[in-house]
């Protein structure tokens, strides 16, 4: 198969995997001042290299055209230190969908940023993407994401632990009735301004549900990473098991206007509300709508695997309390099936 551009990178990278198709990825970034792969793009290849057995990568001299012939999934014990140019959350989207699929569990130690502004952290896929995953028939002991050591944007020193066991398939789900929220839980990361954050963030939501629980994480010395910031992860859960997130992080020192604490707290409480106005629970960070990301998603589903999404709008019924502009996304599976796996 053959594409051209950086876009969809992960993507096509990831189905290509999962498919076993050799891809060609040509002109990327080939008009730009400095071409080719970025320098956390080559690290992402790294780490799909260490989780397969038998991948043939070929980059040129430019770094402008990729060759991407996929190995076996194997799992097993992977370490691997992220680009500090984007957060551990962008390598992890990409192992959450492989691990259920290689030939022993695996068990990944990635070093690197565990929270920036740009990319969903690791205490947002830990609330949002592994309860999803279990609905999918993926779950058990092993299936754990831990923040071993906490490290924020620019310097990292962050230290995740993701293990996930393996399956023969998955099952199929029907995510139709996202229901009513039941509570909210976050995670507030700070050293010294964590409690005001926390309250301003509690006045917006306790009046609308009481079930609220914010923790707060204080690690110190060498666990809490090579550079200061605070950040905010709420997720809200409803009756029936749809999680809803959001997130604030904080931007690197010397860059973006200076926000107070309290604006902190309620502008991530604002964002959780918009998310459940949304009501939606598909996209990269599980928990927004369609765009235009999702959709080239799709696409590539239908590229590498000739699975065609049927996309119908909604209208809310009468008994429906108001809400944003919801889509019924239904598609027949591929069947697919771990070939990795070893049968006992």
């Amino acid at each position: 198969m053959e594409f051209e551009g950086c876009s969809c990178f992960r993507q096509r990278l990831v189905l290509s995997t999962l498919s076993r198709k050799r891809e060609k990825i040509l002109n990327i970034r080939s008009k730009d001042d400095n071409p080719g792969l970025r320098d956390f793009e080559a690290s992402f290849v790294r780490l799909l290299d260490k989780v397969t057995n038998g991948t043939r990568i070929e980059i040129n001299q430019t770094g402008t055209v990729l060759f991407y012939q996929p190995g076996l999934l194997y799992g097993g014990s992977v370490e691997h230190e992220c680009n500090v140019q984007r957060s551990i959350g962008y390598y992890l989207e990409a192992l959450l969908m492989l691990a259920p699929f290689g030939k022993t569990l695996l068990r990944a130690v990635l070093k690197g940023v565990t929270n920036d502004p740009t990319d969903p952290s690791v205490d947002l896929l830990k609330v949002t993407a592994i309860p999803l995953m279990k609905k999918f028939g993926i779950d058990g002991a092993g299936l754990e994401i831990k923040v071993l050591k906490r490290g924020m944007t620019p310097a990292g020193g962050g230290e995740v632990l993701f293990t996930c066991p393996v399956r023969r398939s998955m099952k199929p789900v029907q995510l139709t009735e996202p229901g009513k929220i039941k509570r909210i839980r976050g995670t507030a990361i700070s050293l010294q301004m964590a409690n005001r954050i926390v309250d301003s963030a509690r006045s917006i939501l306790n009046k609308f549900i009481p079930d609220i629980y914010i923790y707060t994480d204080h690690m110190k010395g060498a666990s809490s990473g090579k550079s200061a910031g605070f950040g905010l992860t709420l997720v809200a859960e409803t009756v029936n098991g749809t999680f809803l997130g959001a997130e604030v992080m904080s931007t690197p020192q010397g860059q973006g206007d200076p926000v107070l604490p309290e604006d902190f707290g309620r502008n991530c409480a604002k964002l959780l509300l918009e998310e459940v106005y949304r009501v939606s629970i598909t996209k990269h960070t599980f928990v927004s709508g369609v765009d235009r990301y999702v959709i080239e998603f799709l696409r590539h589903i239908r590229d590498f695997f000739q699975i065609m999404f049927k996309i119908e709008q909604q209208k809310p019924g009468e008994d429906e309390q108001k809400g944003g502009e919801k889509v019924l996304m239904t598609c027949v599976g591929a069947g697919y099936s771990n070939i990795s796996k070893t049968i006992k």
